[in-house]
């Protein structure tokens, strides 16, 4: 009888140090699926860089105002607009809106993301926190 009450015990701590086992690998896996969701690298695609091309080739002769301007950004400024950086002050000032018909052409940003132009690049943007997801130079 005693060895019953054993063997009865025993099978069941075996199974409540098991389940909380399964438990914490389950609860692990979560937290380590958000961590990569949180390192996510967004960036425009081959095809969304050959799109934004095609539309550059198709409207050369008539741009809208943020993009006719044809001059390339100061040097010094150039090399602050870089991938996985901020966006300094001063080039927050030239952050113009992405043309309609081209944003129609690109998957929808990621959220708190926009596609925007500066000079001339096309920079999906985290509007929050002005980190520079990706940049395309469109000439």
């Amino acid at each position: 009888m005693k060895s019953r009450i054993w063997t009865c015990a025993l099978v069941a701590a075996l199974m409540a140090v098991c389940s909380g086992v399964t438990l914490a690998e389950e609860h692990g896996r979560g937290r380590k699926e958000d961590k990569d969701e949180d390192r996510r690298e967004y960036r425009y695609s081959r095809h969304d860089r050959d799109e934004m091309a095609a539309w550059y080739r198709g409207y050369r002769g008539d741009l809208p105002p943020g993009l006719a301007k044809k001059d390339p950004l100061p040097p010094g400024i150039e090399r602050q607009l870089r991938v996985r950086g901020t966006l300094p002050p001063g080039l927050r000032d030239q952050i113009r809106p992405c043309p309609k018909d081209l944003v129609r052409r690109l998957p929808p940003p990621p959220p708190d993301c926009e596609h925007v132009t500066i000079g001339n690049r096309i920079v999906l943007l985290n509007r929050q926190t002005f980190m520079v997801l990706d940049v395309f130079e469109l000439f």
